[in-house]
């Protein structure tokens, strides 16, 4: 295997982490302030994919456009649920959120299911974004390359939004004490809402980035849910560094894998998972409020 081969498999590797960087943001930013493990998190993504196709195959055959309004939509979803149904658990047990976002995802398949029937959808290349790019050393699709850079531009811009604005210290103090924050007179709820719809938004912007790579399914959430799940678990529970850092190794680890040893691939994320929570319990960046 030549060195132009491995470079091949390593920017896969970031492009496939990419993914896994954008849904597990979704989830650390949910989980951090509102303390709910969202397993309808998969289902949004798979939303933003059928929202894009939608638009780009029954109205307007804009990817631009489809890329600017689904991640608004899902997110709008999002909030929708938040204030309905969510809100309504936050006083009771963990498990209950579990379950009634089980119940949503199982819920929304279905429906997916009825309205565009189970058979995936095929989802082309935009072509402006078609053919390869030389990087010097090597040739790579544009289209990856263009997943990775808006990955790397939202990931910058959703850590300048919570580090640097207003609205981003009240989420974070929310984060750690929503019984202060509140006594101070902000109406957290509205926060809550705002912050679910951020992480439905960016499942469905990794939903509509992925849909030119692969076939639009009612199942495609539900298939990267696991390994999303456990790039939370190793970055940390709500620790959006560790959602960075995770995800692009956990893309790493799949691509390279199937490339190297296909038939344990997947079992790798898994063993890797195992190993670094028997070293750090609480993952790379968790912290210990999440487990108390």
């Amino acid at each position: 295997m030549g060195l132009q081969f491995i470079g091949v498999q390593l920017f896969n590797g970031l492009m496939l982490g990419s993914f896994y960087v954008l849904l597990s943001l979704g989830l650390s930013i949910i989980f951090g302030m509102l303390g709910v493990v969202n397993f309808a998190h998969g289902t949004l993504y798979m939303l933003g994919a059928y929202a894009a196709y939608t638009i780009c195959y029954v109205f307007s055959q804009n990817f631009w456009l489809a890329l600017a309004i689904a991640p608004l939509a899902v997110g709008a979803i999002g909030m929708i649920v938040e204030s309905t149904l969510v809100r309504r658990l936050y006083s009771v047990p963990h498990f209950y959120n579990l379950l009634l976002t089980f119940g949503l995802m199982l819920f929304l398949e279905e429906g997916i299911r009825v309205v565009f029937t189970p058979i995936g959808k095929p989802f082309g290349t935009p072509p402006s974004l078609a053919g390869s790019v030389d990087l010097g050393f090597m040739f790579f699709p544009k289209y990856r390359l263009f997943i990775i850079l808006v990955t790397a531009i939202c990931t910058l811009a959703i850590w300048l939004f919570l580090a640097r604005t207003k609205i981003g210290s009240i989420i974070r103090a929310g984060t750690d004490d929503s019984e202060m924050v509140s006594a101070l007179g902000i109406d957290i709820s509205k926060i809550f809402t705002l912050v679910f719809g951020i992480g439905a938004g960016l499942a469905g912007l990794a939903g509509v980035l992925a849909a030119p790579v692969q076939n639009v399914t009612p199942e495609m959430g539900s298939s990267i849910l696991t390994e999303t799940f456990v790039v939370v678990i190793i970055g940390g529970m709500g620790s959006i560094l560790g959602s960075i850092i995770g995800g692009l190794i956990i893309g790493e680890l799949i691509t390279l894998g199937v490339v190297f040893w296909p038939p344990v691939a997947n079992t790798l994320v898994f063993v890797f998972m195992a190993a670094i929570l028997l070293v750090r319990p609480r993952g790379f960046f968790g912290r210990a409020k999440f487990f108390e």
